[in-house]
């Protein structure tokens, strides 16, 4: 078995709402209670709330771990316990080996600094010697892609610039431990996925990496263990893909529903051919089955499906009745199932199924959710978009002259491209 590289054991930390106190004859006798407060006494006062509750996991030397929640589960107060900004108010965190967290980038960059100066005043802030930093300077600055604006002052770079060269600073740290809280989302989508690949190589190369996202794809492409927090407490902890799934199912448990007529929708699932749920491989075969039920005799019963990327933009729909399936006919009481088989050509991300019940000759909608489910999907090229057309590059060279002409000749015949 690994050795272990961090530990949290039964941490609790303590906030409280409104702490305000308009002159120092209440401040002074705030201080003293709480001096005095038993930390061990687990009643909390009217205005205070744990932000994590009994908190205990380990991680082993070498494995990549991802947390994940909605926004005010206790992520990021997590984080700074595990990079030491916070303490807890109860409970202890034991590391082994040199942690270095990636919580805010460019944290310590001065606006009147060039972007070379801050480069060093930064990495020596991070925990980089001098030396370190001067033998990885152009790794970094190439990282960055800020060559060209190196010696400029840093408040003239924009929001993406500046985000970027934090970035490349705090990655090229060799920590034991790595702790990333949301940095992989700076930049356009090219240096996101080269931020990604770095991580990726930072674990591979022995390190254990802890990483917090609410890029869920990120995440299932990273990590192989993950945690789920809920108001401060842990409520899954295991393999990504179920992980994932068991916050997915959460996020759509409040998911918008209407019923106007005499059936309604009982269950809906989307399943792999291997049996895989929440997580599939772009081009892979998927089925969507749907169970409704009447509460009424119901006629010409159609399902339609909808498809949402995570931007909730419309990418696919269609229905049994469209597909040709004849509509269906139930008895009070009677259930149905419908299930769609379909190819999932889609580039990677976050995806959200409506489904819905309705009758075309009425154009009258039973019953709608939505979000009936969700899922996530992976892909083993670099694509970007809500569909993938599995590009392949059939040739990339450089033409000589006669080549050149015959090129272009070609580009302005009939069928071909023009300039």
């Amino acid at each position: 078995m690994s050795e272990q590289a961090l530990r949290m054991n039964h941490v609790f930390k303590r906030f409280r709402r409104g702490d305000q106190h308009d002159s120092l004859r209440d401040l002074i006798p705030s201080l003293v209670k709480r001096a005095v407060r038993k930390d061990r006494e687990r009643a909390l006062a009217p205005q205070e709330f744990w932000v994590l509750n009994d908190i205990s996991f380990e991680v082993k030397k070498g494995e990549t771990l991802g947390i994940i929640g909605h926004n005010g589960a206790g992520k990021s107060t997590m984080l700074k316990h595990l990079s030491g900004i916070m303490v807890p108010t109860r409970g202890s965190i034991d590391v082994t080996g040199r942690l270095s967290a990636l919580i805010e980038v460019g944290a310590g960059f001065h606006p009147d600094l060039t972007g070379r100066e801050n480069v060093f005043l930064n990495g020596v802030i991070l925990g980089m010697t001098r030396a370190e930093v001067k033998r990885k300077f152009d790794e970094i600055v190439d990282f960055a892609g800020l060559e060209e604006f190196i010696d400029t002052p840093v408040k003239r770079y924009s929001s993406g610039m500046f985000a970027r060269l934090g970035f490349s600073v705090a990655a090229h740290l060799e920590p034991d431990i790595l702790v990333i809280d949301e940095v992989l989302s700076v930049g356009d989508f090219a240096f996101q996925r080269k931020g990604i690949e770095k991580m990726r190589a930072i674990a591979k190369s022995g390190a254990t990496v802890i990483f917090v996202s609410h890029n869920l794809q990120a995440v299932a492409e990273f990590c192989h263990r993950g945690i789920l927090l809920e108001r401060g407490s842990i409520v899954a902890d295991g393999p990504t893909d179920q992980v994932i799934r068991r916050y997915l199912d959460t996020a759509v448990s409040h998911g918008e529903r209407t019923v106007r007529g005499p059936v309604r929708i009982v269950a809906t699932s989307i399943s792999g051919a291997g049996g895989e749920i929440g997580r599939f491989s772009s081009g892979s075969k998927a089925r969507i089955k749907v169970i409704l039920e009447a509460t009424q005799s119901a006629e010409k019963v159609a399902v339609v499906i909808q498809l949402f990327d995570a931007g909730f933009y419309d990418v696919f729909n269609t229905s049994s009745e469209r597909l040709g399936y004849p509509p269906v006919r139930l008895d009070a009481g009677q259930r149905a199932e419908c299930e769609f088989e379909v190819d999932l050509h889609l580039g990677a991300g976050t995806y959200y199924l409506g489904v819905y019940l309705y009758r075309y000759d009425m154009e009258r909608e039973y019953d709608h959710i939505f979000p009936a489910t969700s899922f996530v999907m992976t892909t083993d090229r670099d694509t970007h978009g809500a569909a993938n057309l599995y590009p392949v590059v059939m040739r990339l060279e450089a033409l000589n002259e006669s080549r050149r002409a015959a090129s272009v000749a070609g580009d302005r015949s009939p069928g071909g491209l023009t300039p």
